[in-house]
């Protein structure tokens, strides 16, 4: 099984998209599997199920800042790089699926009793969600990865 399937798998699993794809690299970067899963927990579902940015993506935006973040208050350079790794991430990310919103990738606000049912109701946790967290594990994964 490649990396970005069991990254998919630790979602459907029961991880938050969120967690499977920080959590699935994050040793590569120093960072143990379990530190990570409670890192990125809150960032599920759009942060904390608010339907925002696709956790998916912040999973992803945080192995980024992993390999490429600045940790030091003059280290301009990287961060101008953090942040460019950044733009880069999410327009690959939004030819394949239009936006990095979580309420606009599922067609309803998770927020909401209402949205949440649906959400439920329809299976999009299992059946649409696996694939922002497969693309998102991919795509990291080329750009984590690929020689520069």
């Amino acid at each position: 099984m490649n990396r970005s399937e069991l990254a998919k798998e630790k979602f459907l699993n029961g991880f938050t998209c969120s967690q499977a794809v920080f959590s699935t690299y994050s040793t590569d970067f120093g960072l143990d599997e379990k530190s990570a899963a409670k890192i990125a927990c809150p960032f599920g579902g759009g942060l904390g199920s608010l339907g925002y940015v696709c956790g998916a993506v912040t999973g992803a935006l945080m192995l980024i800042g992993l390999k490429y973040g600045s940790s030091e208050l003059q280290d301009k350079e990287s961060k101008a790089n953090a942040y460019s790794k950044v733009r880069e991430f999410v327009k690959k990310f939004e030819e394949k699926n239009k936006t990095i919103i979580c309420k606009e990738l599922l067609n309803c606000d998770i927020s909401t009793p209402d949205g949440r049912k649906y959400a439920e109701e329809n299976g999009l946790f299992k059946n649409v969600c696996p694939k922002f967290v497969k693309d998102a594990a991919e795509i990291i994964e080329e750009m984590l990865f690929s020689k520069e």
